[in-house]
């Protein structure tokens, strides 16, 4: 079983989780996530299963697209709606659509973020979460991290009331936490914030659109209809150049060999060589050889 399942991650669950129970239910023991939902937030979760778990990090790295509601009125623990308060304002509090837009038009494009406490991140070899819950506290590395959109859904004009809340999309590069963003535009408006509530609506290719829930997967195991969930990997790769291999440089290709640097890596970052439309191999410039290419991922399986 080789190919890609868009995942519904369902709330209250792990990544791991659903990993745990797909490796059951597809009795496959090569599955991998494509980067970590935490149990409170539910989306797109895509899943590589066989030769597809090689391209995992391209669907890690891929942006993501996120819908969350922002409150504001309070921060926590976890920079969400599951921590304890940590600083509260319950004066009544009136925004205009205008200044909430402002609030968020100042934090899209290249920004600077801290990571949670609360979360995955490694210091000294220790995830970020394990000092917390040891009530320990550490310096946690700044990182800049891009959002390329970032739209108010709700259509009122102002917002108002002792802990104001709205919704709002998020399209984001890797490493972007929604928590924290949530606390930013709190800080753009001049109050303490936290997340309210968030899903991911879209990982890299995939959408909610094409996803499956852990138990619509099950039944379709069960009838023998796994090609009904299963994606190819040519799909996660489809937003990268196609080149069909031919005889000109077939024999280097289907070796593995570093080659000219093709034109096309100039304007994408990977271009993908096939064979009738088969993904082969993803080639990306040489990191330190000027003007050539060399392969990042094989399928040699390819038929």
């Amino acid at each position: 079983m080789n190919g890609i399942l868009p995942l519904w991650k369902e709330r209250g669950m792990t990544s791991h989780d659903c990993v745990f129970k797909l490796r059951k239910i597809l009795k496959t023991k090569k599955v991998g996530h494509t980067g970590t939902l935490d149990p409170g937030v539910e989306g797109v979760l895509p899943i590589c299963i066989g030769q597809a778990t090689r391209i995992a990090e391209y669907l890690t790295n891929a942006g993501k697209t996120y819908e969350a509601v922002v409150s504001i009125g309070r921060t926590t623990t976890t920079e969400d709606a599951e921590g304890e308060t940590v600083e509260q304002n319950i004066s009544y509090k009136q925004f205009s659509r205008s200044e909430v837009l402002t609030a968020l038009k100042s934090l899209t494009g290249e920004i600077e973020q801290t990571p949670p406490m609360f979360s995955a991140v490694k210091v000294n070899g220790k995830k970020l979460y394990e000092y917390a819950r040891a009530g320990q506290t550490v310096e946690r590395p700044t990182r800049k991290i891009t959002i390329y959109e970032l739209e108010l859904l709700d259509d009122a004009e102002s917002f108002e009331g002792e802990e104001v809340q709205f919704r709002i999309r998020i399209k984001c590069s890797k490493g972007t936490y929604i928590r924290t963003l949530a606390v930013q535009i709190g800080e753009a408006l001049g109050f303490p914030a936290h997340m309210h509530e968030l899903v991911r609506t879209a990982s890299g290719t995939f959408s909610t659109e094409n996803c499956f829930t852990l138990a619509e997967v099950q039944a379709l195991m069960e009838e023998g209809k796994a090609s009904e969930f299963l994606l190819p990997v040519e799909y996660a790769l489809s937003n990268y150049p196609f080149i069909e291999i031919d005889s000109t440089n077939e024999k280097q290709i289907l070796n593995g060999q570093v080659l000219p640097q093709h034109a096309l890596l100039k304007e994408h970052d990977k271009i993908v060589y096939s064979v009738n439309g088969r993904a082969f191999a993803v080639y990306i410039a040489h990191p330190t050889k000027a003007g050539q290419m060399k392969p990042d991922k094989m399928f040699p399986e390819v038929e």
